[in-house]
C-alpha cells in the first residue's frame, strides 16, 4: 500500500511540472482548433451536399444527386480511421511555407502535411454526417415558404440563402451542437497519425513518465513507468474532454428546453 501511494504521489507530481502542463495544454489548443476547422468546413460542404441531395431531382442534375447520395452513404457507413489512413497514403498535400510550420509550432513540414491530410479526412467524413443533419433541417421548412418567397419576387438563390437555410439551421441548432461534441471526441482518432492533439500529447507524456515521476535512475534513461502514471494522465485527458463536452451538452439541453416551451 505504501508503495502504491508513493507511486501515486509521483504520478500526480507529473501534473505539477509546468513543462508537462504546458505541453498538454498545447495539445488541447490543437484539439479545439482542429475541431473548429473541421466543423466549419463540414457545415459548409455538408450544406452543399444537402442542397444537392434534396433539390437536384430533375433532368441531368439527378446524376449529381446520385453522386452526392453515394458519397454520403459511403462515408456514413465506414469508419473514420479508415479514411484517415486512406488520405494519409493517397491524398496529396501542398507545399508548406516554413513560416507557417513555425507559426503552428510543429517540428517539420512533414508534420504539417500529415496534419493537413488528417484534417481533410476528418472533414470529408464529418461532412457526410452534417449533410444528413442539414437535410433534415431543410425538410422541416414548410413548402409554403418557397411559394411565399417566389410570390415576393425572390429568385432561387435568394430564397435559399435568405429564407430557407436560416430557418433550417435554426431548427437543427441542438443537433449541430450534438455533432460538435462528437467531432471533438472523434478528434482523438488523430492520435494515430499526428502527435499534436490532446490524446497524442497524453500518450507521449505517458511514454516518458519515468523522467517526471521520481524513478529516473541514471544517464541510461532507466526508470519505471507506473500504472498510476497511466491513470493520472489519462484521467487528466478524461476531465478535459468531459468539461468541454459536458458544457456543450448543457447548452444543447437548454436550447431543446427553450424550443419545447
Amino acid at each position: 500500500m505504501d508503495s502504491f501511494m508513493a507511486d501515486l504521489r509521483g504520478s500526480l507530481g507529473i501534473l505539477s511540472n509546468p513543462d508537462v502542463v504546458s505541453y498538454l495544454l498545447k495539445g488541447l489548443g490543437f484539439t479545439i482548433g482542429i475541431s473548429l476547422v473541421v466543423i466549419v468546413l463540414s457545415v459548409i460542404f455538408g450544406a452543399v451536399l444537402a442542397l444537392v441531395r434534396n433539390y437536384c431531382t430533375h433532368g441531368p442534375a439527378r446524376a449529381l444527386r446520385a453522386v452526392t447520395s453515394a458519397y454520403v452513404e459511403l462515408f456514413r457507413n465506414t469508419p473514420l480511421m479508415l479514411w484517415m489512413f486512406v488520405c494519409f497514403v493517397m491524398f496529396p498535400a501542398p507545399g508548406i511555407p516554413k513560416s507557417f510550420v513555425k507559426l503552428l509550432g510543429l517540428p517539420s513540414e512533414a508534420a504539417v502535411r500529415t496534419l493537413f491530410k488528417a484534417v481533410v479526412a476528418f472533414t470529408l467524413f464529418t461532412s457526410a454526417i452534417m449533410a444528413e443533419i442539414i437535410r433534415g433541417g431543410l425538410n422541416s421548412v414548410a413548402r409554403g415558404q418557397f411559394e411565399a418567397a417566389y410570390s415576393q419576387g425572390f429568385g432561387t438563390l435568394h430564397t435559399m440563402t435568405l429564407i430557407i437555410l436560416p430557418q433550417a439551421f435554426r431548427n437543427i441548432i441542438p443537433t449541430l451542437l450534438s455533432q460538435m461534441i462528437t467531432t471533438i471526441k472523434d478528434s482523438s482518432y488523430l492520435a494515430g497519425l499526428v502527435t499534436i492533439e490532446l490524446m497524442a500529447c497524453t500518450k507521449f507524456i505517458i511514454s516518458t513518465a519515468n523522467t517526471y515521476n521520481g524513478t529516473w535512475v541514471d544517464r541510461f534513461e532507466r526508470g519505471t513507468i507506473h500504472v498510476t502514471d497511466v491513470f493520472v494522465l489519462f484521467g487528466f485527458a478524461f476531465l478535459v474532454y468531459f468539461a468541454i463536452n459536458f458544457t456543450l451538452s448543457c447548452v444543447v439541453r437548454r436550447l431543446r428546453a427553450n424550443r419545447e416551451v
